[in-house]
């Protein structure tokens, strides 16, 4: 049964532009796209896993703890995937028929309800269109697309063929982030105005040089040139090449950049970017990638700065939404969250302002051992003192996440095919998304200043 549950950057004209054939069906489509997921009833669903590689099969491995989600058929290009993926779903009793072709699989296979595509990004749009017209409802990995006009063409084909498409930024369904969106931003306004934003993912060499694959099952020239590769490497490593990914800033900034305007109620005015393939000599998308995107919202203007290194996994990955009144640090790494408060809050009779937050249950407050006290300063001391930041007051969000982070995404996408809840990530979600991501490529591209020497003569 069904599961339960500047000059150099982008100006609003380019984003409205980029947005506007689809920004106009967001009311209209969560209706049309809800009445057609009522259909769905009861039964057990039966869905298709399109791309088994690492990604797909991460979500596979969240989708078969649903109950009443039934794998029919994996199709993949590789037969090492097929392999992998048809076996272990073995292990939890689901019999597959395994295809190398998704055109094969779409024509053979009757009665499936709806498909996971976890193919390279350069593939998404085909494969899931495919899908929607025969049928099927879609659940496809972020990055949507590596071209905005195929991102485009996978939000009319939702709507003209009424089969939702849920895209996967996970975030979107992660307790830990809705809480957050819903309680301490719209309700408590506990960052006071909101005034920047910080964003990072990075990653070492050691995750981000070449996959390499089993030897044994190298793919032969005739086969990659048939779906489009030239190589075993760039099959491999698809994300680092032009045709079939965006690179860094689309593979892990993505799923953070998704964020900020969803916690800002807003979409960006301009972005500006640096970047550059300054480690890594055999790729050809940028190793490194820092942006600043401006938001003008009602309370005023918000910069946002973001970066994907590939060559330092110093710090990991987080966002930090920093106001007047205190600071949101999350993350889907429960230890990285934290909210600071500004030290200008506590009250002279020293009852702090977050307490109703606190009895509430939305934070909790971090005790700290108290700072030991020093003897009288001297004058040099007293002076330095003054230089000091003030120590802001820590809270963390009590907020438990038991399931892993691809699940809760899962549960709705496969509730909404129920007819059971709305999609959290629908296709006009993750289209804005993209256009907002895959402009970051563009403005590093983009006009820059060059210092000359003459420059820094007197």
């Amino acid at each position: 049964m069904c599961p339960s549950e500047t000059s150099s950057g982008i100006s609003r004209r380019d984003f409205l532009k980029a947005t506007g054939a689809v920004g106009a069906g967001l009311v209209l489509a969560p209706a049309v796209l809800g009445e057609e997921a009522a259909k769905a009833g009861t039964k057990e669903l039966n869905v298709a896993l399109i791309g088994a590689g690492t990604q797909g099969r991460v979500l596979m491995e969240q989708a078969v703890k649903i109950p009443g989600v039934r794998f029919k058929a994996v199709c993949d290009i590789w037969p090492y995937s097929q392999k992998y993926a048809a076996g272990r779903l073995k292990t939890y009793k689901h019999d597959v028929n395994v295809y190398t072709d998704y055109q094969d699989m779409l024509a053979k296979e009757k009665g499936l309800d709806a498909a996971i595509v976890a193919t390279p990004d350069w593939m998404h749009a085909e494969h899931a269109i495919a899908c929607m017209r025969a049928g099927l409802n879609v659940y496809c990995e972020k990055e949507m697309s590596n071209d905005i006009t195929k991102a485009r063409e996978m939000v009319l084909a939702s709507r003209e063929t009424r089969k939702l498409l849920q895209i996967g930024h996970q975030r979107r369904s992660n307790p830990r982030y809705i809480h957050s969106k819903t309680h301490l931003i719209d309700e408590a306004r506990i960052l006071g105005r909101i005034t920047h934003i910080y964003g990072q993912w990075n990653r070492s060499v050691a995750a981000s040089g070449p996959r390499g694959f089993p030897k044994d099952y190298e793919l032969d020239v005739e086969t990659l040139k048939k779906y489009g590769y030239d190589t075993m490497a760039r099959f491999r490593d698809w994300r680092w090449y032009k045709k079939y990914g965006g690179g860094p800033i689309c593979d892990l900034g993505s799923h953070q950049i998704d964020i900020f305007g969803w916690f800002l109620d807003c979409r960006p005015q301009t972005v500006i970017a640096s970047g550059g393939t300054d480690y890594y000599k055999d790729y050809e998308w940028y190793d490194n990638t820092m942006c600043i995107y401006e938001f003008k919202t009602p309370q005023g203007m918000v910069r946002a700065y973001y970066q994907a290194l590939s060559t330092t996994g110093a710090r990991g990955y987080f966002e930090s939404f920093m106001g007047t009144d205190g600071t949101l640090q999350l993350s889907e790494a429960p230890g990285q969250c934290r909210v600071y408060a500004e030290g200008h809050l506590t009250t002279a009779n020293g009852r702090h302002p977050w307490e109703p937050w606190v009895k509430k249950g939305y934070v909790v407050k971090l005790e700290e051992p108290e700072e030991k006290k020093t003897e009288t300063k001297s004058d040099v001391d007293a002076i330095l003192d003054v230089y000091k930041s003030e120590r802001p007051e820590t809270f963390l969000l009590k907020v438990d996440v038991e399931k892993s982070y691809h699940l809760p995404h899962l549960e709705n996408f496969f509730a909404a095919v129920c007819g059971e809840a709305k999609l959290n990530c629908p296709g006009e979600v993750g289209y804005e998304t993209a256009v907002q991501v895959l402009k970051v490529n563009e403005a590093v591209a983009a006009a820059k200043i060059t210092f000359k020497e003459e420059d820094f003569k007197i």
